[in-house]
C-alpha cells in the first residue's frame, strides 16, 4: 500500500478530467478538482470480484493513430493525440493530451511498452499544468516499481505487488490505452471478464469486469460495445475493429469521441 504521506501529496497535485466523475458535475468542477481514477471505487470490494485475467492477448495489437476530442456536456474541453507501432518484438504507445479550463491549461502524456502478449514492460508519464509531475514505472514479473517526481518534493519509489505479469494501464486522461484492454477481453467467450489495472497518475492498482454489450449502431455506423465496470462507475468504450471510436462516461456527460 502506498503511505499516508505519498498518497497525501498525490490526492493534493490538481488533475484534469478522469473517468471517475460524480453524477451531473459541473465543467468548471470536472476541470478544476476532479483527480481520482476509475478505478478507487473498486477496493473496497476486491474480494468479492472474480479473479483477474492472467492469460495473454487473445486478439493481436495492430498498428494506429489518430485523435480524440475530449466532451463534457457536449463542450470540448480537450483534445488527446496518440500513436500504437510495432517496436521490435514489442509495442509501443504514445498519448499526449491538452485540457483547458478557466485555471489554465493541463498537458497529461504517457509512453507505454508491452510486450506482444500485453504483458507491461514500462510506462511512463509527465503533467505540466498548475504543478509538475512525472513518473518512470518498469514491471518485473508480478511487481511494478513507480519513481515518482512531483514538484516542490523530493523523489519517492513505491512497488505494487499483482496476482500475475498481465496488468492493464490505465492512467487519467489518457484514453488511448483501454485499447490494450479491448484487445485482452475473449470477444469469442464473451460475459464478464475482470482485468488486473494500475492507474499510474493516482498510483492506484485495482480491478475492472469487462463485458460485451454486441454491435451497435453510432452514428450509422456499426460498431461493437464493451462496458468496463467498477463497483461505482460504468464507462462504455466503442470499437470499429481494432480501433478505439468513442468512450462514453454516462454518469459524467462525458464523452471522448475519435476525430
Amino acid at each position: 500500500m502506498i503511505d499516508n504521506s505519498a498518497r497525501s501529496r498525490m490526492n493534493s497535485f490538481p488533475r484534469g478530467l478522469s473517468l471517475r466523475l460524480a453524477p451531473a458535475i459541473s465543467l468548471a468542477i470536472a476541470l478544476g478538482i476532479i483527480g481520482a481514477s476509475l478505478l478507487a471505487f473498486h477496493s473496497a470490494s476486491e474480494a468479492s470480484m472474480p479473479p483477474p485475467k492472467t492469460h495473454a492477448l487473445i486478439a493481436p495489437l495492430a498498428a494506429d493513430k489518430g485523435a480524440f476530442k475530449i466532451l463534457v456536456s457536449g463542450q470540448q474541453i480537450g483534445k488527446e493525440e496518440f500513436t500504437i507501432a510495432p517496436n521490435g518484438s514489442d509495442w509501443s504507445a504514445h498519448g499526449s493530451t491538452e485540457l483547458q479550463s478557466p485555471q489554465g491549461n493541463t498537458h497529461v502524456s504517457g509512453s507505454l511498452v508491452v510486450h506482444a502478449d500485453g504483458v507491461p514492460v514500462r510506462y511512463e508519464w509527465s503533467t505540466a499544468g498548475a504543478k509538475k509531475a512525472s513518473a518512470t514505472i518498469g514491471f518485473t514479473g508480478v511487481t511494478a516499481t513507480v519513481e515518482l517526481h512531483l514538484e516542490g518534493a523530493k523523489p519517492f519509489t513505491q512497488q505494487f505487488t499483482f496476482a500475475a505479469p498481465l496488468v492493464v494501464v490505465l492512467d487519467d486522461n489518457l484514453y488511448y490505452q483501454y485499447t490494450f484492454l479491448a484487445r485482452l477481453y475473449d470477444w469469442d467467450k464473451k460475459g464478464e471478464q475482470s482485468f488486473s489495472v494500475l492507474v499510474p497518475q493516482e498510483m492506484t492498482p485495482g480491478t475492472v469486469t469487462v463485458d460485451s454489450m454486441g454491435e451497435q449502431v453510432v452514428s450509422g455506423q456499426k460498431v461493437q460495445e464493451l462496458r468496463v465496470r467498477t463497483e461505482d462507475n460504468e464507462i462504455d468504450l466503442f470499437l470499429d475493429g481494432p480501433k478505439l471510436v468513442r468512450l462514453v462516461a454516462p454518469a459524467a456527460n462525458a464523452e471522448i469521441i475519435r476525430e
